[in-house]
């Protein structure tokens, strides 16, 4: 069944519905993350762009559901929820575990040859064939804040609120579970890669985020921005302009006038 494009569901967010939207952009948001970390891409494309936010369980509305500890069956569970949304080019986009997620949606699509997405934007993510040992899911809470505050990517009134920070452990707890005990099945999709890293990324060298050049046959095309883990928290226009590149390959003659990916709103 074919849900409508101004639907939200548990899984699928959508800050600024639009019937107008002629290409779709759907984010995978980070370990611990939420959908909400969107709402600003949201409004900077709307209304010309269907932008579909993920929301996996164990966090904000959904924080009394387990969280998924696998990070393929989590993809499966992203696939079939994907495969509702009517059919129009779209452009994954996905941060740290987002980018590990969309990858994996991505190939399920393929395999399916439905609902594919035309490329991939990953950001803050090493590719799948590139090897660390790490266990910081297994850590005590007071080890993943630890971990937090070196990624520096936590609102800095939420970690100085402790009560709240250690609410949001839970789900993060889980998605590192799912991303660190992911392991590579040599999955190589066959649209273009996109790589956003930054270049002083404690978890993603230069040289790591390369290297998702050979988990596609298209083209792999590397940015660099000045930044750790979350730089594009502080490159959000530039960010947001690479995108509207990428959705700006796919126009179509019904697109409405000023509604074009590219444009400024």
């Amino acid at each position: 069944m074919t849900i409508g494009d101004k639907v939200t569901t548990p899984w699928i967010r959508r800050f600024k519905p639009t019937d107008i939207g002629y290409v779709r952009l759907v984010c995978f948001p980070h370990a611990g993350g939420s959908a909400s970390y969107f709402n600003p891409v949201s409004a900077r494309f709307s209304p010309g762009v269907d932008v579909v936010a993920l929301q996996y369980p164990g966090r904000q509305d959904r924080r009394h559901e387990p969280c998924v500890t696998d990070l393929g069956i989590l993809a499966d569970l992203i696939t079939g929820e994907l495969l509702t949304l009517s059919d129009k080019p779209t452009v994954f986009f996905g941060h740290s575990m987002g980018a590990m997620l969309a990858f994996e949606t991505a190939w399920r699509l393929e395999q399916k040859a439905i609902g594919e997405p035309r490329a991939l934007i990953l950001s803050g993510r090493r590719a799948p064939s590139t090897l660390r040992d790490e266990a910081v899911h297994q850590r005590d809470d007071d080890g993943l804040i630890a971990d937090l505050r070196l990624l520096n990517g936590t609102d800095s009134a939420l970690m100085d609120d402790d009560e709240i920070l250690r609410m949001a452990l839970y789900s993060l707890r889980g998605d590192l579970e799912a991303v660190e005990t992911y392991v590579d099945a040599g999955h190589r999709v066959s649209c273009p890669i996109t790589v956003f890293t930054g270049d002083s990324d404690p978890k993603t060298t230069v040289d790591e985020a390369r290297q998702w050049r050979k988990h596609t046959d298209g083209t792999c095309r590397v940015r660099v921005f000045p930044g750790g883990h979350f730089f594009l928290d502080s490159h959000r226009v530039l960010i947001n302009d690479e995108i509207a590149v990428e959705l700006g390959k796919w126009p179509t003659m019904s697109a409405p006038p000023g509604t074009r990916p590219g444009a400024k709103h």
